[in-house]
């Protein structure tokens, strides 16, 4: 949503005033007895009138009633929000590219909160975040397929972990287990630990099965992409949040013992040195680490939080405890390190995180998930009804070639047989092969099944439709919103091209309306003068001394300036032209008989030199073309809303207008 769909709710009772005057009112209407009013024979009912009002933020301030004057404002407001609704259509505002394009974005904003997807979809990142809260060690053995696995292969993996899982279970040394048999690369190196990780760093299925154990707990094989894994939960803690470290590295080569050598005593040296009192962290970095990408920043890393950098590094960072609290050399993969705490935060509030888990969320196996979850939903929600038989035959011609199939059910007289129904309507074989066709969902393949992938995203796509339509039909809220929206669009069209944009570009327009409206624009008294308000009450007396005897001139304020601003520019504040008496903070407290005067405004002292008075007059019209403008604009719009009023048959039903009154005076 932008700032201009906030415009279209405020238009319809913000700039829709007009008169009470020239409607026709009918105390009975026998023949829809239900609607509030009828413009041009179009009925339009109480609720969204009511609606509507329950958006005035005035009435939603006063609640426990309202007035049969506010009543009545928001009535005739009512009134001319439909009536230029009414225009715009009439005008075929609705029918433009342009509006459609508009409208058709907002749908899209408009009905995410209603859709079955969303609120499935907040459940994963509330569920996510609140996993986030916490951080999990755990060790795992990954047991994978071989490559073109069969059933058999699969069922032979399956097997071999639980007998893992057993032994284990049994008492055999997990870790030990995880380098005798893990397909992990990394378990040579980590005997299967994973060290601490959170929410969102793990594929799904692994995070859910580790999130469900208990500190010990040996879990059963758990299917991802990677095959089947054993997971041992080690430890859980509530999560630290994030820390910023800097860090000074001296490289060295994995098995080369002389670099090791050299390695090991050039970062003792560079501890010994940053023991000494007068040592700088940043000096130092950047004489000595060999990290170029950080040495001339201090060696500053980007934040990171447990689970993001390798364990080695990870294990001695979060035990820092002090901001500038400094480690002992610690070796990984990359070298020897030094490492420094700059900050620490906690971890951040879910408004704060929810794009980012949303972003991630929708890239990973829950968002089929999800999707799955939804499908359901929608299939139980709107009756749908497979025609399976008919499926199972589809999917054997399209077995025999993606290309001739559509041939070969044309010519078998498939093309009217219905391959599903909901009860918003039937789906045939022939609407299938036209999705197939279309643009509408492009649907990538791979190496999945050609048939299931198409059928699959056109059940989707479909339940989908179908449930806007349902919406669109059948939820209030929605219907509502939607409406507001459409109309907020129109009388927004309107507005700008009978109002707006003619007052602002209809120049001899608001020259006319200037002149024929001159009383508005009026001065009253003003006078000459140069205001000066003390910033540092030690300047006062030199001040004085410098004002006592002037007279008010064009260039008096430039002299003050030059004497002391220019030093000192705190000194004081000033303020030089003709001003209104009556309204100013200082004039209108000001003996106007003086021409220099000393006082007291706002707690400071207050030098005021006067020259003229000028007596009160009419404003020229470049004085005033701003308010002009407004006031141009105003007319304009009075002007439209009379006009309509003699163009259209407005009919209100004065017998349900007085049952609303009285059950929002009583309620």
């Amino acid at each position: 949503m932008n700032k201009k769909s906030l415009w279209y709710s405020l238009l319809i009772l913000v700039f829709s005033c007009s008169p009470k005057t020239t409607v026709i009112t009918e105390e009975n209407q026998v023949e829809s007895p239900s609607a509030l009013l009828t413009i041009e024979g179009e009925e339009i009912y109480p609720s969204e009138f009511l609606y509507l009002l329950s958006k005035n933020r005035e009435f939603q301030q006063n609640e426990a009633s309202i007035s049969e004057k506010d009543f009545e404002e928001n009535f005739d407001l009512f009134v001319n929000y439909k009536l230029k609704v009414k225009e715009a259509e009439r005008l075929g505002l609705d029918t433009l590219e342009d509006f459609r394009k508009e409208f058709e974005m907002f749908k899209e904003d408009l009905i995410k909160p209603y859709l079955v997807r969303n609120s499935l979809q907040e459940g994963e990142l509330m569920k996510a975040y609140n996993r986030m809260g916490e951080v999990l060690k755990a060790s795992h053995i990954l047991l994978q397929f071989p490559t073109n696995a069969g059933r058999e292969d699969s069922v032979a993996v399956l097997r071999m972990a639980l007998k893992l899982k057993e032994e284990a279970e049994a008492g055999a040394d997990f870790n030990q287990l995880a380098l005798e048999h893990s397909d992990d690369p990394s378990a040579k190196d980590n005997q299967g630990s994973l060290g601490y990780f959170s929410a969102l760093q793990m594929v799904y299925q692994f995070e859910d099965a580790a999130y469900g154990l208990e500190i010990g707990e040996i879990s059963d094989p758990v299917l991802t992409n990677f095959g089947y894994h054993i997971i041992k939960l080690e430890d859980r803690k509530p999560n630290p949040g994030e820390i910023r470290v800097s860090h000074i590295l001296v490289r060295s080569q994995s098995g080369d013992p002389v670099s090791e050598e050299r390695a090991l005593r050039k970062i003792g040296d560079i501890y010994s040195e940053l023991q000494k009192p007068e040592s700088l962290w940043e000096d130092i970095c950047k004489m000595y680490s060999e990290d170029l990408g950080s040495k001339d920043s201090g060696g500053k890393l980007p934040w990171i939080g447990l689970g993001s950098v390798i364990p080695e590094f990870e294990r001695v960072a979060f035990n820092l405890n002090e901001i500038g609290e400094i480690s002992s050399p610690v070796k990984t993969a990359y070298g020897y390190h030094i490492i420094r705490l700059e900050d620490r935060k906690p971890l951040a509030e879910f408004e704060e995180m929810e794009a980012q888990i949303k972003s991630r969320i929708l890239r990973d196996s829950r968002a089929s998930l999800i999707q799955s979850q939804v499908t359901a939903i929608q299939k139980s929600r709107y009756g749908f009804n497979e025609n399976e038989a008919l499926t199972a035959e589809l999917r054997n011609i399209f077995d025999k070639g993606n290309r001739e199939a559509a041939s070969a059910l044309e010519k078998g007289g498939f093309l009217d047989s219905v391959l599903f129904e909901t009860n918003h309507g039937k789906n045939t074989v022939a609407d299938f092969l036209e999705f197939i066709g279309s643009e509408r969902s492009p649907v990538r393949v791979g190496n999945n099944n050609y048939f299931e992938t198409w059928f699959d995203k056109y059940i989707e796509v479909t339940l989908n439709e179908t449930e806007v339509k349902d919406l669109t039909a059948n939820n209030e809220d929605y219907r509502m919103l939607l409406n507001e929206y459409r109309d907020g669009i129109l009388l927004f069209s309107l507005m700008n091209e009978r109002v707006w944009q003619k007052a602002l570009e209809d120049s001899l327009g608001q020259i006319e309306f200037y002149e024929e409206n001159k009383e508005r624009y009026q001065w009253k008294q003003r006078a000459k003068a140069v205001i000066v308000q003390m910033g540092q009450e030690e300047k006062t007396p030199a001040v004085r001394r410098f004002l006592t005897g002037k007279e008010y001139k064009t260039d008096l304020s430039d002299r003050l300036e030059n004497t002391f601003l220019l030093d000192d520019p705190l000194s004081f504040t000033m303020s030089e032209g003709e001003f209104e008496v009556e309204t100013h903070p200082v004039l209108s407290k000001a003996d106007l008989s003086k021409k220099f005067q000393e006082m007291k405004h706002n707690g400071k002292t207050t030098f005021l030199v006067l020259g003229d008075k000028i007596p009160p007059g009419v404003k020229k019209f470049t004085e005033t073309r701003g308010k002009v403008i407004q006031d141009y604009q105003e007319f304009l719009d009075k002007q439209m809303i009379s006009s309509l009023k003699e163009s259209y048959l407005v009919q209100i039903n004065e017998d349900e207008k007085k049952k609303i009154y009285e059950s929002l005076v009583d309620r």
